[in-house]
């Protein structure tokens, strides 16, 4: 608004050193040229063909009436003015004030500069300043672009156009809403500055500042910039978009919404490729997944996702320093993978799950969830699961492999494959200590009730021996590569930017 009232005062406001040159409206061409005193004092009547000149100007139109005293003119029928070799204006009627250059076309206004066609009723053009203004709604053509406006201005020296009040551009590919708009004709590039609404067949772009390349396609937005594309929405302070190959850089505060598959992704860079199917977010990159029930808060150094063709989430990978927090299960690993298309969320590279009491660790695991809910988990080679014992020890499980199965999300059943070892603290309903169980075999099954083992089955070659506490020898009250790591858990959805090395190998 500012650089509207700026130019306003150009077009008002004459150059004071060049108004005091006075120069001749010279009459280069008439049919008939008469004094009329019907018409005031030193008026002439000018008709047929008629062309005046003033400095490089030149004016045609059917009629016209000159004072040549006060160097001013009133201009009738097909009038045309030519102010130089690229801007031309015309219209129905001119009043033309000859000392402060001041043009006021009427009805049916046409003004072209190169490509650009300015349509309008009524113009005020500035030959001081070069500023075209109309009062009262404009559109301009430039190429397939049209523009629209209440009110405007233009700067025929700086090919600027300056629109306010219900401004729209309308492309083939795209239509823009602005309150406050400038367009340069030499770049093709408009610059917005305020509430704009960018709307295409694929999505809406929302931004309070920023410029659009009307000629590449290309936009930079800011300030509280909003991209939506069906069921996503990306927030974030600044964003660069190129609508050629749908490619959108964001940068601060960067948020992805997603309502369909019910996520939000948070983070201080992103960037999307929408005719690719992905994106990512980096730099405190936080993830939440939620439903009716419970949420899944994750954080990571960077957030991959990836969308079929109809925009819908099928997968989401995260690289380094995975942290997660759910009300019934929390977790880190280095990296991790979400497949939407199975419910299933696959943990790489030293991960750690935590279940109730249960501390889990493997080489990797599979999460499988039905319906919202826990439904099985799956761990690959050195599976060892840790809980610690009511009153001291800890309760270990130890195998190649191991598949447990959830209840209510709450962890029920575990089968161990393969070099199947445990350490059971075996105790009375009252808590009294029977003694400690150490078994093994090929394959175990093993039943949990609140979190705590109440039934072991084994097959395949099993080896049992039960110790009294004291008779326990020390070296055998814990697996191989028994660790507990309760200090990394994380305790709360707060609790996911703590970096810390993890090395879960056996010792």
């Amino acid at each position: 608004m500012k650089s509207l009232i700026r130019f306003s005062l150009l077009l008002l406001l004459p150059v004071l050193s060049v108004a005091q040159q006075r120069t001749v409206i010279h009459i280069e061409q008439a049919k008939i040229q008469r004094y009329d005193a019907a018409l005031g004092k030193d008026v002439e009547k000018l008709l047929g063909n008629v062309i005046l000149r003033q400095d490089s100007t030149w004016f045609y139109c059917d009629s016209a009436y000159l004072n040549d005293k006060t160097r001013n003119f009133d201009a009738f029928g097909h009038v045309h003015i030519k102010v130089s070799d690229t801007l031309h204006i015309y219209g129905d009627k001119l009043r033309y004030t000859g000392d402060s250059r001041l043009a006021e076309i009427f009805e049916h206004v046409k003004m072209v500069d190169d490509s650009s066609v300015l349509e309008t009723n009524y113009l005020l053009f500035n030959r001081f300043t070069q500023v075209a203004h109309y009062p009262n709604h404009g559109t301009i053509t430039r190429g397939d672009n049209l523009l629209k406006s209440k009110r405007g201005y233009y700067r025929s020296d700086l090919k600027e156009f300056y629109f306010a009040d219900d401004v729209e551009l309308i492309n083939p590919e795209y239509t823009i809403y602005t309150d406050t708009m400038t367009f340069h004709t030499r770049t093709d590039i408009a610059y917005f500055f305020g509430p704009t609404l960018i709307r295409g067949e694929e999505n809406t772009i929302y931004c309070e500042y920023g410029w659009y390349d009307t000629g590449k396609d290309h936009a930079y937005l800011s300030e509280k910039t909003r991209m939506n594309t069906n069921e996503q929405t990306i927030s974030s302070d600044k964003l660069f978009y190129d609508r050629n190959i749908g490619f959108g850089d964001a940068a601060g505060n960067v948020i992805v919404t997603d309502t369909l598959n019910k996520l939000i992704v948070y983070g201080e860079t992103g960037k999307i490729w929408e005719d690719e199917g992905r994106s990512y977010v980096t730099d405190s990159a936080r993830f939440v997944s939620y439903d009716s029930s419970d949420s899944l808060f994750m954080h990571a150094d960077t957030l991959f996702m990836f969308f079929n063709a109809e925009r819908k989430a099928e997968k989401m990978m995260a690289y380094y320093g995975v942290r997660f927090f759910r009300t019934n299960i929390q977790g880190i690993c280095d990296s991790l993978v979400y497949h939407t298309t199975d419910s299933t969320l696959r943990l790489y590279h030293y991960p750690i799950l935590w279940s109730d009491n249960n501390q889990l660790t493997a080489d990797s695991m599979y999460i499988i969830n039905q319906h919202g809910q826990l439904d099985s988990l799956i761990m690959h080679n050195n599976a060892f699961i840790v809980a610690k014992d009511s009153i001291k020890g800890y309760n270990q499980i130890k195998g190649k492999n191991m598949i447990g199965y959830f209840f209510e999300n709450e962890l029920n059943q575990i089968f161990v494959d393969g070099n199947a070892q445990t350490i059971y603290w075996v105790r009375e309903e009252d808590g009294s200590l029977i003694g400690v169980n150490l078994a093994q075999s090929s394959t175990m099954k093993i039943y949990l009730e609140d979190s705590n083992i109440s039934d072991i089955r084994y097959f395949t070659n099993p080896g049992e021996v039960m110790y009294p506490e004291e008779e326990l020898p020390e070296e055998q009250s814990i697996l191989r590569g028994f660790q507990w790591l309760d200090d990394l858990r994380p305790k709360d959805k707060h609790d996911l930017y703590r970096r810390e090395e993890t090395d879960t190998s056996e010792k």
